[in-house]
């Protein structure tokens, strides 16, 4: 039957010219609307593939199609490309970067170090973690962006190699240590990262930073870490203080919220209650902090 449709069709169009052009115009006509009616995220998805090289800067990536929008969102919060040059990123760089998460950072990192660098990032084996497995998908879902990042498998306290000894031009870690200080082994996090870096090499950091006089027990509950006992932590572990910035700083932050820091965004874990009020305050007050392996 629908060979016979298509065969009666097209013998139409044979005989009858006017109409085949007829038919033709109303088809352009039609597909010249439904874009113009198509949302242009849509389209650009469509016909915009990220591409990367040498000449690519950071203010590129940050506008790139592969970013979502959610993501450029919180960079008025984050100030990824202050951060990075305030860490002293350059493309050349082997860089690791320490619990990337949802792989923030790492749609930044990856493109930027491509050409000329290496990024390697940490991840926990995903058999055992949706997290772990679900960054992996991202990772290998996007050759374009992330084809050339390595990955360090971790399990700690005791799977912590990062890279060959004195091989690493820098180590980042973005809100992390609350985590590792929680789980019982930041230092162990720390002394992997003194080794697998260079000497002179950097170590980036930016945490959520607490009220100065917080406890460790309420940094563990709260998510909010006291600024010197972070820079205490790392020196101990051999690091040299270097620079702290204020670029992530947040003094609407009153480091106060029934749920700790998580009570404001991206989590808002109150749900609705109160949430223009955190909403307005906006992502904490962050310590951003530069330490140096001695020569």
């Amino acid at each position: 039957m629908l060979k016979w449709k298509v065969k009666t069709t097209a013998m139409k169009f044979v005989q009858n010219p006017t109409l085949h052009l007829g038919l033709l115009k109303a088809l352009i006509v039609a597909i010249l609307v439904l874009a113009s009616v198509m949302p242009p995220t849509v389209l650009a998805n469509e016909s915009e593939k990220a591409t990367f090289d040498s000449t690519t800067t950071l203010q590129t990536i940050l506008t790139s199609s592969h970013r979502s929008v959610a993501n450029r969102d919180r960079d008025k919060y984050r100030h990824p490309a202050q951060t990075l040059k305030f860490f002293g990123l350059r493309p050349n760089m082997t860089v690791v970067e320490l619990w990337p998460g949802g792989g923030w950072y790492t749609e930044i990192l990856a493109p930027f170090l491509a050409a000329k660098g290496q990024l390697i990032v940490t991840n926990f084996a995903p058999s055992t973690s949706k997290p772990a497995l679900a960054f992996q998908e991202k990772l290998a879902a996007h050759p374009e962006v992330f084809g050339k990042v390595k990955v360090a498998q971790i399990n700690p306290p005791n799977e912590l190699t990062l890279a060959p000894d004195n091989s690493v031009d820098m180590v980042v870690t973005f809100r992390n240590i609350h985590n590792w200080v929680k789980a019982g082994y930041a230092e162990q996090v720390y002394a992997a990262a003194y080794k697998a870096l260079k000497p002179g090499g950097i170590l980036g950091v930016e945490e959520h930073r607490g009220k100065p006089d917080i406890s460790l027990q309420e940094s563990i509950k709260t998510g909010y870490m006291s600024e010197d006992g972070v820079i205490a932590a790392v020196q101990k572990a051999g690091f040299k203080l270097v620079g702290k910035s204020e670029i992530n700083a947040n003094p609407k932050d009153t480091k106060d919220y029934p749920g700790g820091v998580w009570t404001l965004p991206p989590t808002l874990s109150q749900g609705e209650k109160d949430r223009q009020r955190f909403l307005a305050i906006g992502e904490s007050d962050r310590m951003t902090i530069r330490f140096v392996k001695p020569n």
